[in-house]
This record gives C-alpha cells, structure tokens and sequence, in this order.
C-alpha cells in the first residue's frame, strides 16, 4: 500500500498532506466523513504521522473532494492522537502545497473543514491569509487550582479548535531550552481541567493549552507556548490559537477591528492576525509562510510489525 504526501512546514511547524492512496471517504459532509476517518481508519492515521514514518509534531491533512460545491477543496486534519476541527497553520500548508502542484493560483480559495468553510488568499509574495471559521471565549477568568503551580486563572476560547488561554505571563521563560518545564506545567493544565471535568461549549474537549509572555521580536506584541492534544508543543504560533487570542483580546475592548496583531512562537516564527466583526461573529484573519519541503510515497509493509506506527 502507498501513500503519497507532500510535506511543508509553517513556521516552523509540519503539515503532512495526504494527496493520494487512502480509502475513499464517500461525498458526505465533512463533519460527517471526519466521524468516518475515525471510527474505520484511525489505523492509517497512526500510519501516516506517528513513528516510525512521523513524529509527534506532524500535523497530517487529508485532501477531499468538498461537499459544499462552493469550495474548491476540503480538508480533514488530524495529528498524532487523533483528528482534528481546524488547523490554522495546516491551511497555510495547503494552501502552499496546492500552490507548488501548480493546483492553485495567487487568488482566493474557499476550503470545506469538519468545523465549518474557511477561506484563504495566497498572495504573489508567496504567502498565505486564511479567514478562520468565527472564533469566540465561551469562559472568561476560569481559576483552577493545578498541582505544584498553584492557582491558575485563563479563558477558555474557540478558535478551530478548544483552549485554555493562560491570562498572566508564563511563570517558566518561554524559550526551547525550558521546554520540559513549559510541557510539564500545561500537561498539569490540561490534567486538572479533566479531572474538574471543565470543557467547552458542549462539551467539547479543551486540548490545546497556550502560555503567553513578552516578545523577543519587538515588532510583535507576544510571545506564545502552545501544548497541543498529543503532547507535542507547536512550534509555529499556533493559528486556532492566534485567533482565540485576538477574539478574547477583542472582546475585552484590547484589540480593534483591523487593527494589526503580531504573535510570536518560541521558535521565534510570527504570523500576522487581525479581527473583523461581522454581524454577531468574530472573524480571525492569520497570515503566515509555508515552505515545501519533500514529496514521499509511505509504503506501507503488511510484513512491517510497525506498518500502523509505533502504539503509545
């Protein structure tokens, strides 16, 4: 069995698009074949992104026909423990690599996800703005008392996907080098508001765990460490996190419509973001580069004792 991927990263950041080579997941709404991609070919998703083939960072998407005829494309996105709603910076992927198979021209492009239709635009520079699905805080200041750190007070947000948005700066110096230390105390996060049975709006799964802190760029504004459902940190700035970011910053009357807002990773990667409202909704905007770097066939062996990855 083959299957054949295009690997970039953004900002740091990998995405693993699945072009070719698996199951055909129907005509279904996305939300509807993500349940499909679950449920029948978890398998392959540990194929595709876990060890041996992979790494725990590997953000996979799966290329689909859309549902919705007004999309050019639909994306399933998944990671190293599961699938995904949304990924900001696995659009910019995409939208790359559908750029470099000469699919996808500087213009605009309308992409279906399991959580809902984003848009994006890749510019003649090369990079790519992606119009995020509407981003809101379900929580505001929700305090948990977290084992060996104490008293912990953050918003819990949507932006593609569930945060936790730690409010103070980091408490551990966000850079590489203190990265066992920044791991260990959003795990610890991520632990209690499980045990406290705290989630988001339905009760969704708050998976994603973003600290926050000064900037090492002074052109931008903060400087972020985002734990990510698997374990893994995100070395991009994260772009469902971004936009959780600014929709809490905007709601708190701290950013205005437009108005520019540089976030920092702690690999030093920046994406640009800004809010419009429309309506009733918060629109995230997240401009960012991503970067080609392989084409693979994965092989998978039936004789291979790892063929599905390496199990947890």
């Amino acid at each position: 069995m083959r299957i054949r991927v295009i690997d970039s990263h953004t900002g740091g950041e990998p995405t693993r698009l699945v072009i070719s080579g698996f199951p055909d997941l129907g005509r279904a709404p996305l939300r509807e074949r993500r349940a499909r991609f679950r449920s029948e070919f978890d398998h392959l998703r540990a194929a595709i992104v876990n060890e041996p083939r992979g790494s725990d960072a590997i953000v996979g998407g799966l290329l689909c026909d859309p549902h919705d005829q007004s999309c050019q494309t639909g994306v399933i996105f998944f990671n190293n423990v599961s699938v995904l709603g949304m990924c900001g910076h696995g659009t910019i992927g995409l939208v790359a690599t559908l750029a470099h198979l000469k699919r996808l021209e500087p213009g605009h492009i309308r992409i279906e996800t399991p959580v809902g239709i984003v848009s994006a635009e890749l510019h003649v520079t090369g990079a790519v703005t992606v119009r995020n699905v509407p981003s809101y805080r379900y929580r505001k200041d929700v305090e948990l008392r977290v084992p060996g750190f104490g008293s912990v007070t953050g918003d819990i947000a949507w932006g593609g996907n569930w945060f936790f948005l730690v409010k103070a700066e980091s408490p551990i110096e966000l850079s590489l080098r203190r990265l066992d230390e920044l791991t260990a105390f959003t795990w610890s996060i991520r632990q209690t508001l499980e045990r406290h049975g705290i989630t988001g709006e339905h009760g969704g799964s708050i998976d994603h765990i973003e600290l926050c802190g000064p900037p090492r760029d002074s052109t931008a504004n903060s400087r972020n460490f985002v734990l990510c459902p698997g374990k893994s940190y995100d070395r991009s700035p994260c772009g469902t996190g971004t936009s959780a970011k600014i929709a809490c910053l905007y709601e708190d009357g701290k950013l205005q419509q437009n108005e520019l807002w540089i976030q920092e990773s702690i690999t030093g990667s920046v994406f640009e973001a800004h809010i419009e409202r429309h309506g009733t909704e918060i629109i995230p905007f997240i401009k960012g580069w991503a970067f080609v770097t392989s084409e693979a066939d994965l092989i998978i062996d039936e004789r291979d004792p790892f063929r599905w990855g390496i199990p947890a």
